[in-house]
């Protein structure tokens, strides 16, 4: 078994705490149990977000959803629905939650570096009158992700500032960034899978498949 590189860890809360510290009270009061006002706004004007779920082992997985601004029901303030739209059929989170129903979602607005936290509990739902509110181009999803409100509250900007994800200068030279296609060939690693083959799957996916 390889040696591990992680030498120094921190096994207990105390040691965390102790180099750490604690958080403020603005931070620990923050978290609410609802979706108040604020926090409708902030989903309805989310055109993403990323679902973190782990299966009964613990193995985790973060997957994103987007869509249009608004894509996610809410339902009241204490129920939101994702819909599941045409992906590929790996269904990590839906597998996920059928074993454990804990997620945790993080939903982001283009241009605003504050993101909102949502945690809960999560079925997969296929009630008809909750998915046909989220139907776009005559496709109603055929299930959707129901998450039952725990908490929720705002997540500070620093990551984003530091990151400088949202400023256009930053960003690279569309020719320089890695090749999906490249990638996918090279971890597949079979004799008939090619990049260009990969990539006109990707293109037919993206073109054809959206909903």
């Amino acid at each position: 078994m390889p040696v591990s590189p992680f030498r120094e860890r921190i096994t207990t809360e105390k040691e965390l705490r102790d180099l750490m510290g604690v958080p403020g009270e603005l931070v620990a009061k923050k978290a609410i149990d609802h979706l108040d006002s604020h926090c409708r706004e902030f989903i309805g004007r989310s055109p993403f977000l990323l679902v973190a779920t782990a299966d009964a082992t613990g193995a985790c997985d973060v997957s994103p959803r987007g869509d249009a601004a608004g894509f996610v029901h809410i339902v009241d303030d204490r129920h939101l629905v994702v819909p599941e739209r045409p992906g590929n059929r790996r269904m990590d989170s839906l597998r996920n939650i059928l074993s454990n129903p804990r997620v945790g979602l993080i939903f982001l607005i283009p241009a605003m570096e504050e993101t909102l936290r949502v945690n809960g509990r999560a079925w997969i739902l296929r009630d008809p009158e909750l998915l046909r509110e989220m139907e776009v181009k005559g496709k109603i999803p055929k299930v959707g992700i129901g998450v039952e409100v725990e908490e929720c509250y705002l997540h500070c900007a620093k990551s984003l500032k530091r990151s400088r994800l949202w400023q256009p200068d930053t960003w690279p030279d569309p020719a320089d960034l890695p090749s999906a296609s490249r990638i996918l060939a090279d971890h597949v690693n079979l004799p008939d899978v090619s990049p260009e083959k990969v990539e006109e799957s990707l293109r037919e996916s993206y073109t054809q498949r959206l909903y």
